[in-house]
């Protein structure tokens, strides 16, 4: 590893404090270095707060002349809420920049490595890459695809299942992975359940097991036909977390404006096969800056959003129970592949254990 990458470490280091933060703006980490030593840091706290490589600018001051910036993520080059930070840059006399990776959203899509080359100031790229790519997974998604990044998460038995046949789930997992999931929803915009979830289970879907403050991400419950409860705590949590109903459009009118009148927010969205569309869904909620939503349940709407090639991520966690029979809830609810080789694919990236659970983090292959 060369001294850049050792840098760049210690920038994603920083970045990752802004973690759950900073939706929609990507997680950023910036330090400023001169003679080998470390003049410099600051990280990007919360959107509409001054970028990464401003906070360390400012640390630095004049000594910043003649420096190195390292940064995991291109530069902005355009105004938004805050000023370009190339312009800082140029202004600062720093000397050389070293960038993780190169920004693809439209407003910067290498606008500011190319400003400061012409400028005269030296620019590497590329470095740690796929460590830089990972932390922003979510953003990238966001400003390419034009929709949010979806992480799947559930807990199975070893045998495969969620829950008994009666629906019965608590606990599936033990306390330290479900404390694993609530740093999970800390760091998503959004937490996505089908009604059935809501029905059976009552969940508050808030990260409520950290001791910590942290933001309440948007509540949003897949209800083709309005079936939810008024009594659900999603409604009478006592939080300040928005609850968005994606409904049909075939729903009772009464039942609408009740939801409504308890503070959340019912979005009618078209139907695919008798259900919600769920492509049309993630794009409704990236129109409302939501640029990631963790998936918790359940069956119905995992195996929906499997078989349409909509999950971009899986948290799988696996406990030392076996639930036995064939009548239980599976992890997905509908006709399976008729040949191994129509399988979806996954390259796990981390296995680790929390207690006797074991989580596998995995991506789809595409």
């Amino acid at each position: 590893m060369d001294i850049d990458e050792i840098y760049m470490k210690q920038v994603l280091r920083l970045a990752r404090k802004g973690l759950g933060m900073t939706s929609p703006n990507p997680a950023v980490g910036a330090l400023i270095v001169k003679n080998g030593q470390i003049i410099g840091s600051g990280y990007h706290k919360k959107a509409g707060a001054p970028h990464a490589e401003i906070q360390a600018l400012s640390q630095a001051g004049e000594a910043a002349k003649d420096s190195t910036l390292y940064v995991n993520l291109e530069p902005c080059n355009h105004y938004g809420r805050t000023p370009p930070c190339t312009k800082a840059i140029v202004e600062s006399g720093i000397r050389r920049v070293v960038v993780g990776i190169a920004d693809p959203n439209p407003q910067v899509a290498g606008g500011g490595c190319a400003f400061l080359r012409s400028q005269g100031i030296a620019v590497k790229g590329d470095i740690l890459a796929q460590e830089c790519t990972r932390l922003n997974e979510a953003y990238l998604t966001y400003v390419t695809a034009g929709r949010p990044f979806v992480i799947l998460k559930g807990a199975l038995t070893l045998d495969g299942w969620m829950a008994t046949r009666t629906g019965n789930s608590k606990w599936i997992s033990n306390e330290r992975s479900r404390k694993f999931v609530h740093t999970l929803r800390k760091r998503v915009d959004a937490i996505m359940v089908g009604v059935e979830t809501v029905i059976v289970d009552n969940p508050l879907l808030t990260p409520y097991l950290l001791k910590t403050p942290t933001p309440n991400p948007v509540r949003v419950v897949v209800d083709t036909h309005l079936r939810i409860p008024l009594g659900s705590k999603v409604f009478n949590s006592g939080t300040s977390a928005l609850t968005i109903i994606a409904a049909g459009s075939k729903v009772s009118t009464e039942k609408k404006n009740r939801i409504e009148e308890l503070g959340a927010r019912v979005i009618t969205c078209r139907m695919k096969g008798g259900r919600i569309d769920l492509a049309g869904l993630l794009g409704k909620l990236a129109k409302m800056s939501i640029s990631s939503v963790l998936v918790e349940g359940g069956a119905t709407l995992f195996d929906t959003f499997v078989r349409e090639g909509l999950v971009d991520k899986f948290y799988l966690f696996f406990a030392p129970k076996i639930l036995g029979g064939d009548d239980g809830v599976p992890f997905t609810r509908g006709p399976g592949c008729d040949i191994i080789k129509n399988c979806l694919s996954l390259t796990i990236t981390t296995v680790k254990r929390f207690g006797d659970d074991v989580m596998i983090e995995a991506y789809p292959q595409r």
